[in-house]
């Protein structure tokens, strides 16, 4: 074998390490942020410093998405590579930090975001964290023979009689001739009530 050939396991896709090193200088790039920004905003604000003071503890976020982002930067980059999950979360609130004018930070959680996604990445992340791949095919099972199964014999009971099936009622069919009955009905109730009304 060559030395150039890497086991399954050390082997690192390029994409990982891009992960890294962007979340690496984004971290660094945040903490300064956090720094800069704020100092900026009290230099403009002169006297005015306490009226600023929501939009200063605003700016300071990206000094602790930066720590965070630095340390799961040297999780990535550490040989050999240590079981770790991709991190969206840290990606999300990079993209996030637009809110403070930090579009380097939101160009680089958008980039994170698309190299998570990629196949490459995902089964590196499945082998680094012992998961089983998703294109390995499971070991099949021996192929039995399948036999239906068959229903267990019926015992009548011997104490009680079984309830004989109920015959449908039958149908009259109606005929052409009309049934003169109601009509007496209605006509001797007509009659009644004409008698009570006189």
């Amino acid at each position: 074998m060559s030395e150039n050939t890497y086991s399954s396991t050390n082997f690192k896709p390029g994409l990982v390490s891009a992960i890294a090193y962007l979340t690496l200088i984004n971290g660094i790039g945040n903490i300064f942020w956090g720094i800069i920004l704020p100092g900026m905003i009290i230099g403009w604000s002169s006297g005015f410093a306490l009226f600023c003071l929501p939009l200063i503890l605003f700016t300071i976020m990206p000094s602790f998405l930066g720590i965070f982002e630095i340390i799961y930067a040297a999780k990535l980059l550490t040989t050999p590579s240590k079981p770790i999950q991709p991190s969206t979360t840290l990606a999300k609130l990079a993209i996030l930090t637009i809110f403070t004018a930090n579009f380097f930070s939101m160009i680089v959680g958008i980039l994170s975001l698309v190299f998570y996604n990629d196949q490459q990445v995902k089964e590196y992340f499945a082998r680094l964290n012992g998961m089983q791949d998703s294109k390995t095919p499971d070991p099949e099972a021996p192929n039995l023979p399948v036999t239906p199964a068959i229903p267990p014999p019926q015992v009548p009971d011997r104490g009680k009689s079984t309830p004989k099936p109920k015959k449908p009622a039958s149908r009259k069919v109606a005929s052409g001739k009309s049934d003169p009955k109601p009509a007496v009905k209605k006509t001797k109730s007509k009659a009644k009530a004409g008698n009570s009304s006189s």
